[in-house]
C-alpha cells in the first residue's frame, strides 16, 4: 500500500517545481514509510511513497516500461497480476520484476484505457505515456483506494492519494465549497466527486480520467458499475454454495503477501466469516485483532473471543479507554476534510493494534451493503410497504401534516417516537431513505444555517446526491435501489474512507474480500428475499455461514463500532469541550451558522431534554477541521 502524488502541465512543457513535488509526496509519508521516489520531465512530475508488500526487493516506483516512455505510480494491489504476466509475455512484453505494478505499464501498452477492465483488485494509479502525451488516472471499481485531483491557481493539474497532498502545492486554492458543507451536515462526509474545496475533486470509484496535453479536458469516464441484474434462478442451497465459493476465492487471492498478514475480528458476522474462511485456507494460525470496550453496550470482544478460540487464531485484544476522545484533532488532520463518523476513533485504535503484529489485515467491510445487513433497510422497507397503501397525492399532505405537528420525543419510549416515521411517509422512496440516514435532517439543517449561507447554497440540497445516483440505478426493487445508493455514497464516502485513513496512518494495508467486484456483481443479482427475509438482514450470507459460526454470532442484535457520544457530551469529560467548540469563535466567525440554534443544540442536549449527540459531534469535527486548516 502506498501514496501517490503528481503535477501535470496540461498546456505546456514547463519545468516542474521539484521542491513542491517533494513536499506533496512527503505529506503522505505515513502511507509508505519504506521508501520514496520522484520522477520529473518537462511538464510532468510523479511522486510515490512505498509500503512494501509484494516483491520487496524490486518493486520500486515510479516504475517504467522497457524504453522509459511509460511510467506509473500506483497505490493498491492487483490480485490477478500473476495471471496477467504470462498473458502479456506471450504478447511480447518483457518483465524485469514480479510485481503487480509492472503489469500496469504493459497492460496500458497492450490495451490502452481498457487495461482497467482486466485488473482485479483495489487500486489508484497515475500513468504518463510520453509518446502519446497522455496522463491516465484510474480508480478501482469499489473505491477502496482514494484518488484526489484538482486545478491549481497556476493552471497545473495536481493529484494525490490524500487531499493534503494537493493542499501542500503552493498554488492550490482552499476556497470552501458551500455545497460540500451542506452535504457534510447531511451525510457526515463530503460525497463523491466533491471535496470540501472548490476546484478539487475525488475521482469516483470505477472511473478513469484521460488528460491529453494541449487537448480539451475530458470528464471522468465510468468503466464499471454495480449491475444489479437478476441472476439465473437459483435455489437457496445453490446460492449458499456459490457464495462460499466466491468468498473463498476472494480471500485466497488476498492472502498473497511477503510480510505478516492477519485480520480484524470484531465479533460481528462479516469479520467472523472472513476469519473462518481464512482459517480453512491457511496452514498457519490466523493473526486476529480486536478492540474491547469497557461499556458492555458497545463491547463485542466476547464474541470475537469465541471465533478466535474456535479457529485457534493468534488473537490480540486491546481495550479502548471509554473516554478515548483525545483523537479529535488528530482525526481532523488525518481526514483532511470534515468527517463525522465517530467510529473513526475505535477504527484508528484497532489499526494501531494490528500494526504491532501484521502489515496486512483483511476486514469484513462490505457485507452490510452487499447483503442488506443494516437495520435501516428493514425500516425503509416497512415505510415502503406503508407508502404503497396510499396514493401520493393523498399521502404527502396527510403525513406531512402529521409529521409536522407530532412532537419530537427523544425522551419517550420508542413506540411513541413516531415523528421521523410520519415525516418519512410523506416522502418518495429516495427522499424517504435520505430522511432515514441523514445525520441532521432537512428541518435541522434549515435551522442550523444562517440566511447568508443559505443564499450561498442557491437552493442546493444534499438529497440531490441520492437523486443523481438513483437516476442511474434504474427502476429496480426498493431494496436494491437503496443498496445501490449506499454503495455509491456511504460505503465509499464513509466506510472505506475511514478504513483507508486509519490504516494508512499506521502504515497498515487493509484488504476487503467482501468487496471483490466478482462477488459484488453476483450478490447484486440475488433476489431481494435472499438478502432480507422476514426482517432478517444478510439472510443467505448467514445461512451459508451456519456450519462455520455459532448462532449467537450470526443472529444476535447488530452492535456496530460505536462510542458513547451522548454521555461524553452531557456530563462527561467532553461537556465543556463541546460547549466551547460549538459556541466558540471558530464556528461563529464563519458566518455559516445560526448561533441561536447552536445554543439550543448544546443547551437541550446537556439538560437531557433531547439527544443531539450526533449533531454536536458533527459540529465538533467541523470546528476541528477549521482549526486544523488554519494552522496547516
Amino acid at each position: 500500500m502506498c501514496g501517490i502524488a503528481g503535477i501535470f502541465d496540461i498546456q505546456r512543457k514547463c519545468e516542474i517545481d521539484q521542491e513542491s513535488l517533494a513536499r506533496m509526496n512527503q505529506t503522505q509519508f505515513h502511507r509508505g514509510p519504506d521508501e520514496g521516489g520522484l520522477h520529473t520531465e518537462p511538464g510532468v512530475g510523479l511522486g510515490h511513497r512505498r509500503l512494501s508488500i509484494i516483491d520487496l526487493s524490486s518493486g520500486h516506483q515510479p516504475l517504467f516500461n522497457e524504453d522509459g516512455s511509460v511510467v506509473v505510480v500506483f497505490n493498491g494491489e492487483i490480485y490477478n497480476f500473476v495471471d496477467l504476466i504470462p498473458e502479456l509475455q506471450v504478447l511480447g512484453h518483457i518483465f524485469r520484476t514480479r510485481c503487480d505494478t509492472e503489469v500496469i505499464v504493459h497492460a496500458w501498452e497492450q490495451w490502452g484505457e481498457a487495461c482497467v477492465d482486466r485488473f482485479r483488485g483495489m487500486f489508484a494509479f497515475a500513468l504518463w505515456d510520453r509518446n502519446r502525451e497522455t496522463l491516465f488516472l484510474a480508480r478501482d471499481r469499489m473505491g477502496v483506494k482514494p484518488l484526489y485531483y484538482g486545478f491549481a491557481q497556476d493552471g497545473m493539474l495536481i493529484f494525490g492519494s490524500e487531499l493534503k497532498a494537493l493542499t501542500a502545492y503552493p498554488a492550490c486554492g482552499r476556497e470552501i465549497d458551500p455545497c460540500a458543507i451542506e452535504e457534510y451536515f447531511a451525510y457526515g462526509y463530503v460525497a463523491e466527486p466533491r471535496t470540501i474545496y472548490k476546484n478539487s475533486y475525488k475521482l469516483p470509484p470505477g472511473h478513469t480520467l484521460v488528460i491529453k496535453r494541449g487537448k480539451p479536458m475530458q470528464q471522468p469516464r465510468e468503466y464499471w458499475d454495480v449491475p444489479f441484474q437478476p441472476i439465473t434462478a437459483i435455489s437457496e442451497q445453490e446460492a449458499q454454495e456459490e457464495l462460499l465459493r466466491l468468498l473463498r476465492e476472494s480471500i485466497k487471492i488476498r492472502l498473497v503477501s511477503e510480510v505478516p498478514l492477519g485480520a480484524f475480528l470484531s465479533g460481528g458476522v462479516d469479520s467472523s466469516a472472513v476469519v473462518a474462511m481464512m482459517a480453512g485456507l491457511s496452514n498457519d494460525p490466523v493473526n486476529t485483532c480486536s478492540i474491547s470496550f469497557g461499556d458492555p453496550a458497545f463491547n463485542e470482544s466476547e464474541y470475537a473471543a469465541q471465533v478466535a478460540t474456535r479457529y485457534k487464531t493468534n488473537h490480540h485484544v486491546a481495550q479502548v479507554d471509554p473516554d478515548d476522545f483525545d483523537l479529535i484533532d488528530k482525526l481532523a488532520a488525518i481526514y483532511d476534510e470534515p468527517y463525522a463518523d465517530s467510529s473513526a476513533i475505535p477504527t484508528y485504535r484497532v489499526c494501531e493494534l494490528a500494526r504491532k503484529t501484521v502489515i496486512v489485515a483483511l476486514s469484513g467491510d462490505g457485507g452490510d451493503e452487499n447483503f442488506a445487513g443494516y437495520r435501516r433497510y428493514r425500516w425503509h422497507m416497512n415505510e415502503e410497504r406503508m407508502r404503497g397503501l396510499l396514493p401520493t397525492p393523498l399521502r404527502r399532505p396527510l403525513f406531512g401534516m402529521l409529521g409536522h405537528f407530532y412532537p419530537k420525543a427523544d425522551w419517550a419510549p420508542k413506540i411513541f417516537r413516531a415523528k421521523a416515521t410520519l415525516e418519512g411517509m410523506a416522502r418518495d422512496t429516495v427522499e424517504g431513505y435520505f430522511h432515514i440516514i441523514a445525520l441532521m435532517n432537512n428541518e435541522m439543517r434549515e435551522r442550523l444555517f444562517s440566511d447568508k449561507f443559505k443564499c450561498a447554497l442557491q437552493g442546493y440540497r444534499a438529497v440531490e446526491v441520492f437523486h443523481r445516483h438513483d437516476t442511474k440505478s434504474g427502476r429496480r426493487d426498493p431494496l436494491s435501489r437503496v443498496q445501490y445508493l449506499d454503495i455509491k455514497t456511504y460505503l465509499v464516502g464513509d466506510i472505506l474512507t475511514k478504513v483507508d485513513r486509519a490504516s494508512m496512518a499506521h502504515g497498515l494495508e487493509v484488504r476487503e474480500p467482501l468487496l471483490d467486484h466478482k462477488l459484488v456483481e453476483w450478490a447484486s443479482g440475488l433476489p431481494s428475499t435472499y438478502k432480507q427475509n422476514a426482517g432478517e438482514g444478510k439472510f443467505i450470507f448467514k445461512k451459508a455461514m451456519e456450519p462455520y459460526l455459532p448462532n449467537d454470532i450470526l443472529y444476535r442484535k447488530k452492535m456496530g463500532f460505536a462510542v458513547p457520544l451522548a454521555s461524553w457530551f452531557r456530563g462527561g469529560p467532553l461537556k465543556e469541550k463541546v460547549r466551547s467548540a460549538v459556541l466558540g469563535p471558530v464556528l461563529a466567525q464563519t458566518g455559516y451558522f445560526n448561533v441561536d440554534y447552536l445554543h439550543e443544540l448544546v443547551d437541550q442536549h446537556q439538560s437531557g431534554l433531547r439527544d443531539y449527540s450526533t449533531a454536536l459531534w458533527t459540529l465538533l469535527m467541523f470546528e476541528s477541521f477549521l482549526r486544523n486548516q488554519q494552522v496547516s
